[in-house]
C-alpha cells in the first residue's frame, strides 16, 4: 500500500510539478498587466459615475427648493480602490481501490487544484457640506469681479444677468423669485426686455466689456523735499505709485474699473435705445462703468437725464438656486393640494413661470416607473422623475453653468465634520 501511495505521488507530483509552473508563470504574465488593465476598466466608470450622481444631487437640491424643502449636499473626498490578484495551487489526495485476489489493494493518486482570483475593495469617503464655512459662501452674493468674468466668457450676457442680477440700476429682475415660491407675481419685464436687447448688441459685437485702468489719487500733493521723500517710501510700503503733477507729488493707486464700452454703431441701433430705455440710461454716452450698490433707490431722474453708469447688485448661489426652482413644472396634483407652493397671476389663474424663465432654464416632471429616454439628467423625488430634456439646449448650458459656478463658490475647506467613509464589495 505505502509502494502503491508513493508512486501515485511521485506520479502525481510531477504532474503538479508542471501544472504549478503552468500557473506561475500565467500569473506572472497576468501580474505585469494587471494594474494597467485595472486602471483601463475602472478609471472612467469612475469618472463617469462622479459625474452622473454630482449632477443628480445638484438636480435634486433645485427641486427641493422649488417645494420650500431643505437642501443637503455630500461632497467626494475620496475614492480608494484596492485591487488584488490571487493566484493558488492545492494538491487533493484521491483513493481508489481494485480488486486482486484474496485481498485489496489501494492506490493513491494526488488531483492539482488551481485558483486564480480578482478582487476589488473600493473605499468611498464622503464629507457632509454643512459647516459654517459652506453655510456662509452659499448666503454670500457674487462679487462684481466674479460676474463681470462669466459676462466675459463664451456664455451669453443676458443667460449671466438673468441668473446673477436681482437688479440693474435698480430695475427689478424678479427679485421676489429669489427665495422661496411668492403669492404675487414678480417684476421682471423690463429687466428682460433691456438684458435681450443687450443681447443683441452683444451678438452684434456692438458692446463689449473690458477692465480701465484707473488712477486714484490717494494723498498729495506734495511740495517740499522732506514730504516727498516720506511719501515715496510710502509709495514702496504700499504698493503705490510717486506721480509728479502740475502742482507737486502726488501718490496714486492702480485700480481697475469694469466698463461697458459701445460702439459708434450702437447709437443708431435700435437695440441700444431699448437697452438704455429700459436701464435708464443716457444713450449719447458710449461708456459705463460698472459699479456694484453704489447707486441710491428711489434715485429720481428729471425728464430726458440719464445715468452715466450700470449698478448692479448680485445674487448669492441659494438665491440662484431658488431663482431657477420657479423653473421645475411640478404634478398637478402636487398643486392641488400644496404641497408645491405656487404663485397666482393677476387673472387668478396659476402664474406660468416660463415668462420669467423661458429660454433660461425648465425642468419636466412626470409619474413613470423609470425616467424618459430624452432625460439629460433626472432624479426621483415625491415619486415623480424630474428631468431636464436632452433637447432642451438652453437649460442644458444653465444647468451647466450653474454647476461649474457651485463648485467654484462652494469649494470646500476642510470640513469640521467627520468624513462618512463606506468600504464596499465586502
Amino acid at each position: 500500500m505505502a509502494g502503491s501511495w508513493n508512486v501515485a505521488s511521485a506520479r502525481g507530483g510531477c504532474r503538479c510539478g508542471t501544472l504549478a509552473k503552468l500557473i506561475v508563470l500565467a500569473a506572472s504574465l497576468l501580474g505585469c498587466s494587471f494594474g494597467p488593465r485595472s486602471l483601463m476598466q475602472t478609471r472612467l466608470r469612475y469618472n463617469d459615475a462622479v459625474k452622473t450622481t454630482s449632477e443628480q444631487q445638484f438636480l435634486l437640491n433645485i427641486v427641493r427648493l422649488r417645494y420650500t424643502d431643505t437642501p443637503s449636499s455630500l461632497s467626494i473626498s475620496s475614492i480608494a480602490d484596492q485591487q488584488e490578484l490571487v493566484a493558488g495551487l492545492q494538491a487533493v489526495p484521491f483513493f481508489t481501490s481494485a480488486g486482486a485476489g484474496d485481498t485489496g489493494s489501494y492506490r493513491g493518486s494526488v488531483w492539482p487544484q488551481a485558483e486564480l482570483s480578482r478582487t476589488s475593495r473600493p473605499t468611498l469617503s464622503y464629507t457632509p457640506l454643512d459647516d459654517e464655512e459652506f453655510t456662509r459662501r452659499l448666503f454670500t452674493p457674487v462679487s462684481l469681479e466674479g460676474a463681470i468674468y462669466l459676462s466675459k466668457t463664451t456664455w451669453p450676457i443676458s443667460t449671466v444677468f438673468r441668473l446673477y442680477l436681482e437688479n440693474l440700476n435698480w430695475v427689478s429682475n424678479a427679485e421676489t423669485a429669489s427665495g422661496p415660491t411668492p403669492a404675487d407675481p414678480p417684476v421682471y419685464a423690463e429687466f428682460l426686455e433691456g438684458v435681450l436687447a443687450l443681447q443683441q448688441l452683444q451678438d452684434k459685437q456692438l458692446i463689449t466689456l473690458f477692465n480701465e485702468d484707473r488712477e486714484v489719487v490717494v494723498a498729495g500733493p506734495f511740495v517740499s523735499e522732506q514730504d516727498v521723500v516720506t511719501a515715496a517710501i510710502d509709495a514702496v510700503r504700499n504698493d503705490l505709485e510717486l506721480k509728479r503733477m502740475e502742482d507737486g507729488y502726488v501718490l496714486v493707486r492702480h485700480e481697475e474699473q469694469p466698463v461697458l464700452k459701445a460702439s459708434e454703431e450702437a447709437s443708431s441701433d435700435l437695440a441700444w435705445s431699448v437697452f438704455c430705455q429700459a436701464f435708464h440710461l443716457d444713450p449719447t454716452l458710449s461708456s459705463f462703468d460698472i459699479t456694484t450698490e453704489k447707486l441710491a433707490p428711489y434715485t429720481r431722474l428729471e425728464s430726458g437725464d440719464g445715468l452715466n453708469a450700470l449698478d448692479l447688485e448680485t445674487r448669492s448661489l441659494l438665491q440662484v438656486l431658488f431663482f431657477v426652482s420657479h423653473g421645475v413644472d411640478v404634478p398637478e396634483a402636487h398643486r392641488r393640494t400644496g404641497i408645491a407652493p405656487q404663485t397666482c397671476g393677476y387673472d387668478g389663474g396659476v402664474f406660468d413661470w416660463q415668462e420669467v424663465l423661458g429660454g433660461l432654464f425648465r425642468v419636466h416632471s412626470c409619474a413613470t416607473k423609470k425616467p424618459p429616454e430624452c432625460a439629460y439628467v433626472s432624479v426621483k423625488y415625491r415619486d415623480h422623475w424630474y428631468y431636464i430634456d436632452q433637447r432642451d439646449r438652453e437649460s442644458k448650458a444653465t444647468f451647466a453653468l450653474l454647476l461649474e459656478v457651485s463648485r467654484l463658490e462652494l469649494q470646500s475647506t476642510e470640513a469640521k465634520s467627520p468624513l462618512l467613509t463606506l468600504p464596499l464589495g465586502r
